[in-house]
């Protein structure tokens, strides 16, 4: 006797009978090892002597009372005594059959002792040993229960972020105006982690009181003295022009006196394209990093402007790996409509993009986020696109558009952002001030990605 689909049976002791065998075969997804990770949160820890961690062995014997409680017996019985040896941990993906087998009844005290095996690939045995169990007083029949949808937190995408920036040499960065907690800690933790040499500048005891404030000793750190936030923007990007810095990074100060001093005509560090920023944003929910640009620098940029923000990201890309990055430029809807500029806009970039005035990636749009995100709501809509469903870019129309999405992202979707700004000569670690430390490390390790894979351009 076996439950059906929608109906869990839960069988008296009559009804049971030495040998009879109830078994669940499944793939072992990894979200199951990482939640049972989450809940013992020891995973490398053996708790059987054997090599199996306290992650594996709450999965084991779940799996076991999983199958006791809706096959055998079944709702309605009680789990009285397990007995479990654990003998290897499973694999994420693997093929794991779990078994149940009555060994023997007593109906003395109204128990059932069955034995229990969970088996891997080609057989190898994981876990072995018995239940004892009460099976219900007569037949229940309950519905199966919907089991509910689990979001796990693990950033993969900027965790290996953090180990390739880690990899290359200490990026010198000059970080202006660093006078509070967390705009101090995030540079001084990305120097402990092998990423980054900074140059604090600013006023030298505001600078060493937070650091007493925090904790946080300054051993190595070089201060350069600046009055005034507007100071320390300066001194920062002539740091980078005298060739003592690589890179630029935001304190405590406001984005638009560090990007006056960044842009400025005289002294400042334009390049030959519009400067930008994009947000590498690692979704819990998305297999791959998802950048988004441009949230923080470009209002409402035109079309040339797009096209430069466009290119921007996408030399941004091939610096993590990404040889032809494909691009969604984003609209409200995913068709052409004249009185709607964004999607107009998108069409011109398409074809800037096929007649080489973009290169190096895979454009299309106008894309709605759904069907840039979802290939099955583009399938829905007939839509037939190489990008849909799998970019690795989001164009979007305009800045308010672009910080919507990128924050709706972090505070809905549970993702970890970092951010950078693009087409200077040399990068700009544009965090907010609102950040958290572990942001401003990871918008560190993307400045460092990119200014090595700058520097290896440039000597080829």
């Amino acid at each position: 006797m076996t439950s059906s689909a929608d109906i869990l049976e839960g069988r008296p002791l009559d009804a049971l009978r030495p040998g009879l065998r109830v078994s669940l075969t499944q793939a072992l997804a990894a979200q199951s090892l990482d939640l049972a990770t989450a809940l013992v949160g020891a995973p490398e820890v053996s708790i059987t002597g054997e090599g199996v961690g306290a992650d594996a062995a709450l999965l084991l014997q779940g799996m076991v009372t999983q199958l006791a409680a809706q096959e055998l017996p079944g709702p309605g019985g009680s789990l009285l005594g397990v007995h479990l040896l654990l003998r290897a941990a499973p694999d994420a993906g693997e093929q794991v059959t779990t078994s149940l087998e009555v060994e023997a009844l007593d109906h003395q005290t109204g128990s059932a002792r069955l034995v229990a095996m969970i088996s891997g690939l080609g057989g190898r045995v994981l876990a072995e040993g018995s239940l004892t169990v009460r099976p219900p007083a007569a037949m229940v029949q309950v519905p199966r229960p919907e089991r509910p949808t689990l979001l796990l937190q693990r950033h993969r995408h900027m965790d290996a972020l953090l180990l390739r920036a880690a990899a290359l040499p200490p990026l010198i960065a000059a970080v202006a105006w660093p006078c509070d907690h967390d705009s101090l800690l995030g540079p001084l933790e990305a120097a402990q982690r092998g990423i980054m040499r900074p140059l604090l500048v600013g006023p030298r005891e505001t600078i060493m009181a937070a650091a007493r404030a925090a904790g946080a000793p300054l051993d190595g750190c070089e201060i350069v003295e600046a009055a005034t936030p507007q100071q320390a923007a300066a001194a920062a990007v002539a740091l980078v022009r005298e060739g003592r810095a690589a890179a630029v990074m935001k304190g405590s100060l406001h984005t638009d006196e560090l990007m006056a001093a960044v842009v400025a005509r005289d002294g400042g560090l334009r390049g030959s394209r519009r400067v930008s920023h994009v947000f590498l944003i690692d979704v819990p929910s998305y297999p791959k990093p998802l950048l988004v640009t441009d949230a923080a620098i470009n209002i409402a940029p035109d079309l040339m402007a797009k096209a430069d923000i466009v290119q921007n990201a996408v030399e941004f890309a091939h610096a993590l790996g990404i040889a032809r990055p494909k691009v969604a430029v984003l609209a409200a809807v995913e068709t052409v409509n004249v009185k709607m500029s964004a999607t107009m806009d998108a069409a011109m970039l398409c074809k800037m993009a096929d007649r080489g005035q973009i290169t190096g990636a895979i454009v299309d749009g106008p894309l709605a986020f759904d069907n840039a995100i979802s290939l099955a709501a583009a399938k829905i809509k007939k839509i037939v696109s190489a990008v849909a469903g799998e970019p690795d870019i989001l164009m979007c129309p305009d800045l308010e558009a672009g910080n919507m999405v990128a924050k709706q992202l972090a505070y809905l979707a549970h993702s970890e952002a970092a951010g950078l700004v693009l087409g200077a000569r040399t990068p700009v670690i544009l965090t907010s001030r609102s950040d958290t430390v572990a942001a401003r490390v990871a918008s560190t390790a993307m400045a460092s990605i990119f200014a090595a894979a700058q520097l290896s351009a440039a000597e080829r």
